[in-house]
């Protein structure tokens, strides 16, 4: 009897075990051998990171920096005189932008070349901008203070546009919750900035506005103007 229930014991003993150690079959009857995705979803695939600086100490704006991966999703981080601390917030680059930038990084061919995209003469005034891909296990750097090549200044141009758009997203923001009487020359801001087509993707704005224009603790003023602004954005 004794010599029983050890053996029932120990088959029950193994059979807990087994439970606990075996891992799940996956779809395709390959179990554990299938590839991970990687951070691009790709499986197997390496991620792309893309990153831009900009420094001017002049400027209101005077450091920028952005960093994203290949899905649009990254950070900026930025300082303003006013500031005592940079800023950084969340960043989240429309598909129709990204298309862009990418399209822009391919014209470049940016990780075979060794350009650095510098124009014949320098303006001190602009600013320093930097611009670096990591790909596929390469880096590649390049630093210009006024580029030469219109594919490397349209590149620029993208990013400065990510800059105004997320700067006044973060500044409508912090009206809306502290300063409401400057939602005012905030909707001015933006509406001359969409005119100037400094904005990375007007579209993506239309939800923000869209909740801006019925916003009781910003003046009506303001909230005039964001539905005259919205019927714009959704055109």
């Amino acid at each position: 009897m004794l010599a029983a229930l050890a053996v029932l014991g120990a088959a029950i003993g193994a059979a807990a075990q087994n439970k606990v150690t075996a891992r799940p079959e996956q779809p395709g009857g390959q179990g554990s051998s299938a590839p991970s995705p990687g951070r691009d979803g790709n499986i197997g695939g390496p991620a792309a990171d893309y990153f831009y600086e900009f420094k001017q100490p002049d400027f209101v704006i005077h450091h920028v920096e952005i960093r994203h991966d290949e899905r649009g999703r990254g950070t900026i981080r930025f300082e303003r005189k006013q500031d005592a601390e940079a800023i950084t917030d969340p960043l989240e680059v429309s598909a129709d932008t990204l298309a862009r930038i990418k399209g822009l990084y391919d014209a470049l061919r940016f990780l075979d070349s060794d350009a650095n995209y510098q124009g014949k003469r320098e303006y001190p005034s602009y600013g320093k901008t930097v611009l670096r891909l990591t790909s596929g296990g390469r880096e590649r750097a390049a630093e210009f203070n006024y580029p030469g090549d219109p594919n490397a200044m349209a590149l620029m141009q993208e990013y400065r546009r990510l800059t105004e758009q997320a700067v006044f997203v973060f500044e409508i923001k912090l009206a809306v919750e502290m300063q409401p009487l400057e939602a005012p020359k905030l909707m001015n801001k933006l509406e001359t900035l969409l005119r100037l087509n400094q904005i990375s993707d007007p579209k993506q704005l239309a939800p923000l506005i869209r909740t801006l224009s019925t916003d009781e603790r910003l003046p009506l003023i303001a909230r005039n103007h964001a539905v005259r602004l919205l019927k714009k954005l959704e055109k």
